[in-house]
């Protein structure tokens, strides 16, 4: 019998898990989520629509944050299903094709939003450097251009691991760790050698991950050369000040996802429930707090935000 057909027979689905050894808690884990869901969906729906209707937001810095905006709304919805189903209704079974979905898009959107943070990089470098030329250089065909790039990059890195899962056997426990499927979850229950597995998955995250993280690092050191070279201080400040939000949001993408690569390598002692919590922040952090950061850091989004919601107390 095939692998494909091994893995079909044993386990037609998979068991999330919610809080580890607490399943009576999960309940309470609920309505945290529906807030963090529901702020994800607001924010990022407000700040879309606000670079659409705003005619002084059409501009590349804002077409890039509209991709990262409509990526962090992917990536909810990429976990959002399964993450509400087991903590606030415990339905805990999901199919073994709808888990490699959601973790082909899980893995996918994140990989999309490190190559945006990267593109964001580039146009405030293009901005500070090139402050005559900005315009002409990043083009609306250019910006298309870079975000076909982005995206057809992370599926192409991604689009394999259905495949490397699909022809696993897993003929023991089903049990995931997360309320959520993830490639290196799926990958440990299966009762085979996994090493293409991880070689595949390791080679897939120094391509996007990491390759991501020195061209930010090189990025901000060429923007930091940048401003340097200009004469006046009050210019300088005005500079630095235009790429705060950007590196809030590498910050609020690589932190994370540096605590929990630190916690699930040095931290095998820890208890499941801080393995659980780090997966979660790295998950739901960024798409939740990238909105609240540039919506107070940009003024015409905030003025729109407040036009809308305090439109009777404003008046005509």
């Amino acid at each position: 019998m095939s692998s494909f057909n091994q893995t079909i027979d044993n386990h037609q689905n998979f068991i999330l898990t919610g809080i580890p050894g607490m399943p009576e808690k999960d309940f309470w884990m609920a309505l945290p989520l529906c807030l963090l869901y529901s702020t994800t969906l607001l924010g990022n729906i407000i700040i879309l629509i606000v670079i659409k209707v705003e005619q002084s937001l059409h501009e590349p810095m804002y077409y890039f944050l509209a991709m990262l905006a409509a990526t962090d709304l992917s990536l909810s919805l990429s976990s959002m299903p399964t993450m509400i189903s087991v903590h606030w209704f415990n339905w805990r079974s999901v199919t073994f094709d709808a888990c490699i979905a959601q973790m082909f898009f899980i893995h996918m959107f994140g990989g999309v939003e490190s190559g945006v943070l990267v593109a964001m990089a580039f146009d405030r470098f293009v901005a500070i450097r090139f402050p005559l030329y900005y315009v002409t250089i990043l083009t609306h065909g250019v910006i298309r251009n870079i975000g076909a790039a982005v995206l057809l990059r992370s599926v192409a890195a991604v689009l394999p691991v259905p495949f490397l899962i699909k022809r696993l056997p897993f003929c023991q426990s089903n049990i995931l760790s997360h309320a959520y499927c993830l490639h290196q979850d799926a990958m440990k229950l299966a009762c085979a050698d996994t090493r293409v597995n991880s070689i595949y998955g390791l080679l897939a995250v120094i391509f996007i991950i990491v390759l991501d993280a020195l061209i930010l690092l090189v990025s901000y050191i060429l923007i930091l050369q940048a401003v340097l070279s200009i004469a006046s201080q009050k210019e300088r400040l005005k500079a630095l000040n235009t790429c705060l939000s950007h590196i809030c949001a590498v910050l609020l993408f690589y932190v994370p996802l540096i605590g929990m690569t630190l916690i699930h390598r040095f931290g095998k002692h820890l208890s499941p429930v801080v393995h659980t919590f780090m997966a979660n922040i790295y998950l739901l952090l960024p798409p939740v707090l990238n909105p609240v950061v540039y919506s107070v850091r940009t003024k015409q989004i905030r003025r729109w935000i407040v036009q809308i919601f305090c439109r009777d107390r404003i008046g005509p």
